[in-house]
C-alpha cells in the first residue's frame, strides 16, 4: 500500500472545504477524518450543507460547530434546497457552488475538498459530487461514502485510518447531534462502526478503523 499525505502549508492553515447534501452527511462521510485533521495541525474549514431547513438546519449548525471545535478557524453555512429534489434545482445549486469557488478568489481554492462520491445512488448526493468536480476542476477532491438502503457502496481507492479515540468521538457527536434521526432504523452506532471497521480492515489501519474515499484524479508532486 502507498502512503500519501495532504499538503502541509508553512505560511497558513490547511484549507479544507466540506460539502454535504443534507444535515449529517459530512459527519457520517468524513467526520472522523475532520476530527483527526483539526487535532493534528492548523486547519481552516468551510462547512456547507445544501438541504437543511427548520430543525435540520439547527442540528446541522450545532453539529458542525462541535466537529470543528479544534479548527483554528471555521465557517458553517446551511441552505434550504428541497430534500430529494436537488437534481431538479441543478441550476441554482450549480450557481451556489460557483459562488463558493469565487469566494476563494486569487487564493485558488481549498487544499482539499470533501464531498459526496459521484457514484452514490442517492440523487442529491450524486449531484453534489458531480457539481463539485465540474466547479473545482484543479483541486484534490475526496468523495466520501454514505451507507443507505439503496446500497451502492463500492471499494474506495483512498483510505483515512482513524484512531479509536477519533472513531468514538465521531460516533458520540453524531448520535448526540441528530436526535431527529434516531427513529430511523439505519441511524445506529453499529452501522457507522461497521463501515469504519470494514474500511479499516481493507487498509490495515493500526486501530482497525478508517474512512474510505473516492478520488477521480490525483497528481503526485515528486
Amino acid at each position: 500500500m502507498i502512503h500519501l499525505s495532504l499538503p502541509v502549508p508553512t505560511d497558513r492553515p490547511l484549507d479544507v472545504l466540506c460539502l454535504g447534501a443534507h444535515a449529517d452527511d459530512i459527519e457520517i462521510g468524513c467526520g472522523g477524518t475532520i476530527l483527526t485533521l483539526t487535532a493534528s495541525r492548523a486547519v481552516h474549514v468551510r462547512w456547507i450543507v445544501f438541504s437543511a431547513a427548520d430543525e435540520r438546519a439547527d442540528e446541522a449548525a450545532r453539529s458542525a460547530e462541535r466537529f470543528l471545535s479544534g479548527a483554528v478557524e471555521s465557517t458553517v453555512e446551511t441552505h434550504s434546497f428541497r430534500d430529494g429534489y436537488l437534481p431538479h434545482e441543478r441550476g441554482p445549486v450549480k450557481d451556489e457552488l460557483a459562488a463558493i469557488a469565487a469566494d476563494y478568489g486569487h487564493r485558488g481554492g481549498p487544499d482539499v475538498i470533501f464531498t459526496h462520491d459521484e457514484a452514490d445512488l442517492h440523487q442529491d448526493h450524486a449531484l453534489i459530487g458531480a457539481l463539485t468536480r465540474e466547479t473545482f476542476r484543479d483541486h484534490l477532491i475526496l468523495g466520501y461514502e454514505i451507507p443507505k438502503k439503496d446500497g451502492g457502496l463500492h471499494t474506495p481507492n483512498v483510505s483515512s485510518p482513524l484512531s479509536e479515540a477519533a472513531v468514538h468521538e465521531k460516533i458520540g457527536l453524531l448520535m448526540g447531534g441528530f436526535p431527529s434521526q434516531h427513529s430511523k432504523p439505519w441511524f445506529t452506532p453499529e452501522l457507522f462502526l461497521g463501515l469504519m471497521r470494514l474500511r479499516g480492515m481493507e487498509c490495515s489501519s493500526p486501530s482497525g478503523y478508517a474512512e474510505g474515499f473516492h478520488a477521480r484524479k490525483v497528481v503526485l508532486d515528486a
